[in-house]
């Protein structure tokens, strides 16, 4: 950690440990310039079932630069170069690339990259304390019934802080019904990431789907 971000953290520390979800948000958002964990996924169906299962590491650098390496049960690769969004599968041999604005509504690893990105697109709310956690709730601007001026596939984000005000876990729901829950763990802030990590090159022969 930068000895300046450190002594941010110290001098923050005894009004964070007391402070709400979207301060802790804030406070990560200002004192987090790049980070790197460990990472589980698990999707639900309507009725709490799980329906897929992953894991990984994650990398970021703000603003706008991120890898997320999917290692099992399938190798899949998600990389923001900060202008595009990539992702490989390596099974399909198959790469998607899109602008990175358009994929700020539909990823969470966009959103965790950017400075200000859900604070700007997402109406947020304080959702009590549960699992040792702070939560806050982030609805996007727009959403309702014939609104579609909020492009996200998601109807809310809910984000879990500890007193640390480190991010630890992430709970998505989307318009079916479906839970995505991402929890962190081992989480480093302000690591030194080699910047090549956030650029992506298609191996060759591969398939490239854009938008």
């Amino acid at each position: 950690m930068k000895p300046i971000a450190a002594i941010i953290l110290l001098c923050l520390a005894p009004l964070v440990a007391h402070a709400g979800a979207i301060d802790k948000l804030k406070t990560f958002i200002a004192t987090t310039h790049s980070a790197r964990a460990n990472f589980t996924q698990e999707v639900l169906d309507q009725n709490g079932n799980r329906i897929q299962n992953a894991s990984g590491i994650m990398e970021f650098q703000r603003p706008g630069k991120f890898r997320w390496t999917y290692q099992k049960p399938y190798e899949q690769l998600i990389v923001g170069d900060g202008s595009k969004f990539w992702l490989y599968d390596a099974d399909l041999n198959q790469v998607t690339v899109r602008k990175l604005d358009a994929a700020l509504g539909s990823s969470p690893a966009a959103l965790l990259s950017g400075s200000n990105e859900i604070e700007r697109g997402f109406t947020l709310t304080e959702n009590g304390k549960r699992d040792g956690l702070e939560w806050l709730q982030a609805t996007p601007k727009g959403k309702g019934p014939g609104n579609k001026e909020q492009d996200s596939s998601f109807n809310s984000i809910l984000m879990g802080f500890n007193a640390q005000a480190e991010l630890v876990v992430m709970e998505l729901n989307d318009m079916f019904g479906h839970k995505t829950v991402l929890r962190f763990s081992a989480m480093q802030r302000n690591p030194k990431i080699p910047e090549q990590l956030f650029k992506f090159t298609p191996p060759k022969g591969a398939d490239v789907l854009s938008d």
